[in-house]
């Protein structure tokens, strides 16, 4: 319903109550509900769902139209983040946010700072939806409650004109709220497990969930060592276990992410089972590091038939097996094609550099298989940018028979190449990776994980220097609240983003000429009204 609709409806009801209501005013349920479109998690989960499903629609008919996130790991973070999206660009469409599993176990477990190796409490991913999802909301409720106080101002000036393109403005509101891809680890336990956690994500918010093929009880990092990978079934099982999860909550549109680690994962736990030759077993033990088996082997010994010959997989001491080495790519591939075919709506390939041909390369063969294959690709802050992009540059000029005698490809990182021609290069790179992995790689979704871990670290770096330096106050006004109002930031009224406007107006709906409200003119925010 449209503002005018709504008021009239509350009106109507309040009007039933033979006079017992008549201290409730219609239009001020009518800004109540207009402040709190969402009631709960599943009504986020659906309406973000929908989005997702139609920017993933329009990808496919333009690859121009990919979308990006920024992994956060506060509901604060990810209200700033909105509101500087709309603030900058008009409107969040095709802007969504990242829930990184990495930054859950580093920033929100009451261990402590944690390694990426789902030690952190479980619980703590659908309560950072929660809590992510809480901030947007109020987001929305700031930013309604000044339309609102505009509204009140027209309609006193007598500006009838204004009044109507203001509360056109709030009839078509665009919402804060976006669709959460969030990590849940490698389900954090078996299929049940999963299915879950899951639930309890999609019932915070979720509409979108990432999963990787890596042993859960010995997930590592995507960018450290050591990872080991399953069989496809049991990955599978967890696919199935997020479908079930999403279509028993009404979450029908739900988006799974299926992560592949094998590019960088030389290890698995288990040997597949497998009925026949060149079934999905089959396949996945053909990547094992075998030797053939002469006499009467070892005690303990596993043993797998291959092309009539008897071989012994490579077993470590850890009693993990090794895959041979350069499969990575073709371990990939077959994840990728696997999961699209049984459940899975986009893909995502751990990669060790940001490099568009090698995604690409990938991508050209799962698509024989499944066309439409679409990744959501993650701009890691693990790659050093920098460094990558000068050195692909440095490459592709060599190989072009250009002059790199003016640059060491091992130091191209040092501030003494910045502002060369390779360097300028390079960031140009930089800029239109996302547009060209975009149209080229078949990348639906940029994400970078951990971007506001590193912009909190710098950012205190710098005023701890200046603040704590011969700066002192100075640090702080100069490069903080001056930079605040300069630029338009709405923190720099702080009061007012934690609510304390939404509160009055509370206030005002309950006790009318008795609230007692706390934006009066002693209220020191008035002096950042300029």
């Amino acid at each position: 319903m449209s503002y005018t609709e709504d008021m009239a409806q509350a009106g109507r009801l309040i009007r039933d109550q033979d006079g017992r209501w008549d201290a409730i005013g219609a239009e001020s349920v009518a800004r109540m509900r207009a402040q709190n479109k969402f009631r709960n998690g599943l009504d986020i989960a659906r309406y973000t769902a929908r989005i997702m499903r139609a920017d993933m629609a329009a990808y496919d008919a333009d690859p121009a139209n990919y979308t990006q996130s920024l992994g956060c790991w506060h509901g604060f973070i990810a209200q700033q983040k909105m509101i500087a999206i709309k603030k900058h660009f008009g409107t969040v469409k095709g802007r969504y946010i990242y829930l990184s599993g990495w930054m859950v176990a580093a920033l929100r477990s009451e261990f402590g700072p944690l390694p990426d190796q789902s030690m952190h409490e479980k619980t703590s991913v659908p309560a950072l939806i929660e809590e992510i999802y809480t901030f947007l909301r109020q987001a929305d409720a700031r930013e309604l409650g000044g339309l609102f106080r505009e509204l009140d101002a027209a309609r006193e000036a007598g500006d009838e004109v204004k009044a109507k393109q203001i509360q056109h403005a709030i009839d078509n509101h665009e919402t804060h709220v976006v669709p959460i891809i969030a990590d849940i680890d490698a389900g954090f336990g078996n299929a049940e497990a999963t299915y879950l956690l899951a639930k309890k994500m999609i019932e915070a918010g979720a509409c979108a969930l990432q999963i990787e093929n890596q042993v859960s009880d010995e997930k590592q990092c995507g960018h450290q060592d050591g990872k080991v990978t399953v069989p496809h079934e049991d990955f599978l099982q967890k696919i199935r276990a997020l479908r079930y999860a999403f279509m028993e909550l009404g979450v029908d549109d739900g988006v799974i992410v299926a992560r592949t680690d094998s590019l960088g994962a030389g290890l698995t736990k288990q040997i597949a089972f497998t009925r026949e030759p060149g079934d999905l077993g089959d396949q996945y033990n053909a990547f094992l590091d075998c030797e053939e088996v002469t006499g009467a082997g070892n005690p303990g010994d596993v043993l797998i038939n291959r092309d009539g010959k008897l071989l012994r997989p490579k077993r470590l001491p850890s009693n993990l097996y090794q895959f041979r080495p350069g499969t990575g790519e073709d371990r990939c591939v077959l994840d990728c094609i696997t999961a699209l075919q049984n459940g899975a709506d986009l893909i995502w390939i751990e990669t060790e550099k940001p490099h568009i041909e090698q995604i690409a390369g990938m991508v050209d063969r799962i698509r024989e298989a499944v066309p439409n294959a679409k990744l959501a690709y993650n701009n890691s802050p693990s790659f050093n940018w920098t460094l990558s992009f000068r050195q692909q540059v440095f490459d592709a000029w060599q190989t072009d028979g250009k002059d790199v005698g003016a640059y060491d490809r091992a130091k191209l990182m040092s501030v003494d190449y910045d502002g060369t021609e390779l360097a300028v290069e390079a960031d140009n790179r930089i800029r239109s990776f996302q547009r060209d992995a975009a149209k080229r790689a078949g990348i639906f979704h940029h994400l970078i994980t951990l971007p506001t871990y590193h912009t909190a670290a710098l950012s205190t770096d710098n005023l701890a220097k200046e603040y704590f330096g011969e700066e002192a106050m100075l640090g702080y006004v100069k490069n903080v609240q001056r930079q605040e109002i300069r630029q338009g930031i709405a923190c720099v009224k702080h009061q007012n983003m934690a609510g304390s406007d939404i509160g009055d107006d509370h206030k005002d709906y309950f006790a009318g000429e008795a609230a007692l409200k706390a934006g009066g003119k002693d209220n020191t925010m008035n002096q950042f009204a300029a």
